[in-house]
């Protein structure tokens, strides 16, 4: 339950002269977590919290893990970039180095994060869309060519398949000339997230949590400089979980990993320091300051419940600026957003940030963008002051308040959690993932009323759009350019070598005896593929489809009685009685794209809405996209786009669906597409197309039109 807090007599008394007709106490607010956000605080809300009194760099390191902070070292500057081919993403490496960047962090394509070659049939329009095409060592030592891993810290966001692409990284580094010992970074090997949310899994629940398990394992007696895992909450808070959420599932997701290590055997003291945290930063500034200032203390006091020293007990995180929140429409305000919640990361101590590029909302960043994105970095750690005194917020009653109702609301949803039998299994019961989709639906029904004001999109919107230049990758090039240096190598490679170092590694994962990252070095040593080492394990491990559940009446609820709402509803169950049923809409998510909360959220809309909603499995091929259309006879296919696919996608189903006699079904595309493809697509035969920040009533009522449009002419 929410703390009941009251305000200040005098205080009430002078605020009550000056609203005359209002309540002073109307202007409390209540956030998506259910926290009472009251207009004032003082020293009496600060009374008994537990997490006061230590300094910076003190247990439980509320303040900080280190004593000076950024007055001794500024946070480092980790921008998250990968595109195209190896060749161009070091291209952009080499130059963010030299514009002042001091960590590189590799965003991998879908291809790879999901264990396929290049030239998988299924990976189409995947390849080199959303990261950089990585197959073999050989990409990865292009990828990594003049930068020494010796000295350069790099962060890898993998973990459907880490096992081959760490092994990659690691063969890289030593055909560089430097032993794993020396190699300094992160990979992720966040899985349980990837069930949650993101949806980059590869292996089922238990094999996966085995995967984390060894390469803990090995990076602590191989790689005393790598961070063997990188626990994240980004991903759960831009699937539209509230800060609370996130929190409390990113530190739950924790104390499973720790259980999995020392279930191997493992002394706690020998693998904690390697742990890192990943935390996004929204639009709540003081919350998402007090967010990182919760965690450090909640974790650790989990940490010293397992018997870890002092040290070990340190929560250390890297923090990226919302996705969610870059918006299509008047895209430049997003440099503003980026700059508030990059203070916000600083204030509450991060230890690494990444800043987007504003216009990341349409299409993969820019060098243009991606510079004014760093330099925001930059002008704080330089211009503002910001890092000459440590935890600058502390003694603040509001955010001392804040980190306080965090502290107390993520405690309570993590003893839910364990009363499920922990993450794992509450995750296998899906409870993290209902509660994420309902506060989604929920945030979007208060964006579409225009109770949460996004300014430039429901509110303040400009006359005239801006032209903005986005990056456009030719997606059928790189595929070709992955396949010929794929070819080479299979014909170049040790066949008989190749072959036992797979064999070896299916051996290791169907009998448990042994580790399955050390295995997997030798077979990429062997040249053995991602896709390869990933159908290895996949033979004994066997590939993960996830249960497709989607829930009702939580926007609606959300609307209540609004007349905007109630009257697209009456619209659509006015035509549904014209044409004997409701109208029919297949919403589905095709290629490797996992991001799949404005699928979710739309299904969820339009249900409330009044249509018969069918939401397809993930990672469809247009052919298995065509046949669900048919199979359940929609009159709409909705095709959710989040990782620039919808290129070579979208075409590609229409005419699947030309060649099933179903060419009358509508087509429409909705999600991350730049303004520049919508001509594309439209001549290819799709009938609308929905940007970033479209309201759904609205695109509803849009739908309408479409589907009225089509009876006329059947009717003809």
């Amino acid at each position: 339950m929410t703390k009941k807090t009251t305000l200040p007599r005098d205080w009430l008394q002078i605020a009550t002269s000056e609203m005359k007709d209002r309540d002073p106490e109307s202007l409390t607010w209540r956030t998506p977590e259910g926290i009472d956000v009251k207009p004032v605080y003082t020293e009496a809300d600060c009374k008994n919290l537990d997490h006061l009194g230590s300094l910076p760099g003190q247990a439980p390191y509320t303040r900080g893990p280190r004593a000076t902070m950024y007055s001794g070292r500024p946070w480092t500057i980790r921008q998250y970039a990968g595109f195209s081919t190896a060749e161009e993403s070091n291209q952009f490496y080499r130059a963010a180095l030299a514009g002042g960047q001091k960590g590189l962090s590799v965003a991998f394509d879908l291809a790879t994060h999901r264990g396929y070659d290049s030239d998988h049939p299924r990976v189409v329009g995947d390849v080199g869309k959303a990261g950089v095409a990585i197959d073999s060592v050989e990409d990865m030592k292009i990828l990594f060519d003049g930068i020494p891993l010796d000295e350069m810290s790099v962060s890898m966001t993998m973990n459907g398949a880490v096992i081959p692409v760490l092994a990659s990284f690691i063969v890289a580094g030593e055909e560089q000339g430097h032993s794993r010992a020396v190699l300094s970074g992160t990979i992720q090997n966040d899985i349980l997230k990837e069930f949650m949310v993101r949806n980059t899994y590869i292996f089922p629940p238990e094999p996966s949590m085995r995967i984390v398990a060894d390469i803990i394992e090995y990076t602590a007696k191989e790689m005393p400089r790598y961070n063997s895992i990188s626990i994240s909450g980004y991903h759960i808070q831009e699937a539209g979980s509230t800060i609370v959420q996130e929190l409390a599932f990113t530190l739950a997701d924790g104390r499973e990993y720790v259980r999995a290590a020392i279930a191997k055997g493992m002394d706690v003291d020998a693998f904690a320091g390697r742990l890192s945290f990943f935390f996004n930063m929204g639009m709540n500034f003081f919350m998402e300051a007090a967010k990182l200032r919760a965690a450090r203390y909640l974790w650790a006091g989990m940490m010293k419940e397992f018997g870890a020293s002092e040290r070990s007990q340190m929560l250390r995180t890297h923090c990226q600026t919302s996705g969610v929140s870059l918006q299509e429409r008047d895209p430049y305000n997003n440099i503003v957003r980026t700059a508030y919640e990059a203070m916000s990361a600083a204030l509450g101590g991060t230890q690494s940030l990444h800043t987007n590029s504003f216009d990341e909302a349409i299409a993969l960043p820019t060098e243009f963008s991606s510079r004014i994105a760093r330099n925001t970095q930059l002008i704080l750690q330089n211009e503002t002051g910001v890092t000459k005194v440590v935890d600058p917020l502390a003694g603040s009653y509001y955010v001392e308040s804040l980190t306080g109702d965090l502290i107390r609301e993520a405690t309570t949803l993590m003893n839910e959690i364990e009363a499920l039998g922990g993450m794992t299994d509450a995750i296998n019961q899906g409870m993290p993932k209902a509660r994420i989709e309902e506060a989604a639906a929920q945030k979007q029904a208060r964006i579409d009323k225009g109770e949460e004001v996004i300014v430039g999109v429901n509110k303040f919107q400009p006359k005239v759009e801006d032209p903005v230049d986005v990056r456009d990758i030719d997606n059928a090039a790189v595929r070709d350019a992955q396949i010929a240096r794929l070819m080479r190598i299979r014909k170049t490679r040790n066949a008989d070598r190749h072959s036992a170092a797979l064999q070896d590694l299916q051996r290791v994962c169907e009998t448990g005896e042994g580790n399955i990252l050390e295995t997997a070095v030798e077979a990429a040593r062997a040249r053995a593929t991602v896709g390869e080492i990933s159908a290895a394990m996949e033979s004994s491990f066997g590939r993960h489809t996830a249960d497709i559940v989607t829930i009702e009446g939580v926007y609606e609820a959300e609307y209540g009685d609004d007349p905007a709402f109630t009257e697209t509803k009456e619209d659509v169950r006015s035509f549904a009685e014209k044409l004997g049923r409701k109208p029919r809409i297949l919403v589905t998510k095709m290629g490797q794209d996992g991001h799949d909360r404005g699928a979710k959220v739309i299904a969820t809309a339009f249900g409330d809405l009044g249509f018969d909603v069918t939401v397809a499995p993930l990672f469809q091929t247009p052919e298995e996209a065509a046949e669900w259309a048919v199979n359940k006879d929609v009159d709409i296919v909705g095709v959710s786009s989040h990782a620039a696919g919808h290129k070579t996608l979208a075409p590609m189903l229409v005419k699947e669906l030309a060649e099933r006699n179903a060419a009358d079904k509508i087509v429409i595309c909705g999600g991350v597409i730049p303004g520049q493809d919508y001509e594309m697509l439209t001549d290819a035969g799709i009938k609308a197309v929905f940007g970033p920040g479209t309201n759904i009533p609205e695109a509803a009522i849009s739908l309408l039109g479409l589907l009225k449009e089509q009876q006329r002419g059947r009717n003809i």
